[in-house]
């Protein structure tokens, strides 16, 4: 800590799952420090929690290549200025969350004037693009990684990592409370119960909606009572998947929700969804499932040569093993589908070893990461 000053941290959240994540941190900080100054980008959660905001975090949350062409000479503007005001106020850390293409070019240069720099949250280095880890080595001190296997990485490159936890999985229940959330949503106890998650993005609701659809009447047809939630993300991805469904499946009768995802998830037998942060979310609910996933075929053609993993889903990477059926691209259709969610529904041994597995795995990545990364913050202070 620099002195005659308090200590002064420096942050910058590029979307909302940052600023969730810089609340908690620097809650858990201003615990030990009460004194402590926190300035830099910031959303309105940690602005509550007393960060003072030089740029709003909007500024930075673009997404798409189009839309970040059209927006690259501000873009490029603030991380000069912020370069610059960092650069005078020698802060004693300072903490890129996430925005991996925005923060990592600034902690290098925050990294040149002799400023102590962390990068929260791992970009996906160990799946794609893996050369990234020696420029992230370079621009940062200290990663601090969500999960074992992204430590397990960095850690084969020299570069120093943290393994914190998942705050996901300290904010939920390792048992969650199926019959509340089936309360809260209007399902029966008794009733069979399958949720259906197409993505959060358009392209993936657009490629999905139909199949998923399709999967699902087939599965009321082997288990007539079947209730079928669908939370969908907002009101434009609703529109869409409502459109999808008169075309496809218009007598089907299901719930649709808004958000609502880990309600619907706790509520399920089983959840058919979209790759992503939602499988992760479905095995912290403790809910069986299968991962179905269809992009435009370069795209697939291309992900297959840069993709070094070999699943996709983050309980197939936690567990090392196909815990979880990955249906991707040509096997991403309706038979396929229900005869790999029948099994789950059928709340035979396959569903109650997943659970188990799921609880286990929750348990290994519930670590406390708020308090975690303070700690390291404060280390890297001193």
């Amino acid at each position: 800590m620099k002195s005659g000053r308090p200590l002064t941290i420096a942050l910058v959240a590029g979307e909302t799952s940052g600023d969730i994540l810089g609340a908690g941190l620097i809650r858990a900080l201003k615990a030990r420090i009460p004194d402590a100054r926190f300035v830099g980008v910031a959303g309105p959660l940690m602005q509550a929690e007393g960060c003072e905001a030089w740029y709003e975090m909007e500024e930075l949350a673009v997404m798409g290549i189009v839309e970040v062409l059209g927006r690259l000479r501000r873009l490029l503007h603030i991380r000069a200025d912020l370069t610059r005001r960092f650069t005078e106020l020698q802060p004693d850390v300072f903490v890129g969350i996430d925005a991996p293409d925005f923060n990592i070019t600034l902690e290098g240069n925050l990294k040149k004037q002799g400023i102590r720099t962390i990068h929260y949250v791992s970009p996906s280095v160990w799946a794609w693009r893996q050369k990234r880890v020696f420029k992230i080595g370079r621009a940062t001190d200290l990663v601090l990684a969500f999960l074992p296997f992204e430590k397990a990485f960095y850690d084969r490159f020299n570069v120093p990592c943290r393994f914190i936890g998942h705050t996901m999985a300290d904010a939920m229940p390792i048992d969650p409370d199926k019959n509340a959330a089936r309360m809260t949503l209007g399902i029966s106890p008794d009733a069979k119960c399958l949720a259906l998650l197409p993505g959060s993005r358009g392209a993936e609701v657009e490629m999905l909606s139909a199949d998923f659809l399709k999967t699902a009447l087939l599965l009321r047809e082997r288990f007539p009572g079947l209730e079928i939630v669908v939370p969908l993300v907002n009101a434009k991805r609703r529109e869409q998947f409502e459109r999808i469904k008169a075309e496809v499946a218009p007598d089907l009768t299901m719930h649709l929700l808004n958000g609502q995802g880990r309600e619907a998830m706790v509520a399920s037998d089983a959840a058919l969804l979209a790759s992503g942060t939602a499988a992760l979310e479905c095995m912290l609910a403790k809910c069986p499932m299968v991962v179905g996933y269809r992009m435009k075929p370069f795209t697939f053609w291309l992900a297959k040569r840069l993709v070094k993993t070999d699943y996709v889903s983050l309980p197939n990477l936690l567990a090392g093993r196909e815990l979880v059926k990955e249906l991707l691209q040509e096997e991403c259709e309706p038979h396929a589908l229900a005869k790999a969610l029948e099994p789950l529904l059928e709340d035979g041994a396959q569903s109650h070893q997943m659970h188990d597995t799921f609880r286990d795995l929750h348990q290994q990545i519930r670590c406390n990461a708020d308090e975690q990364a303070a700690d390291a913050v404060l280390e890297l202070a001193q």
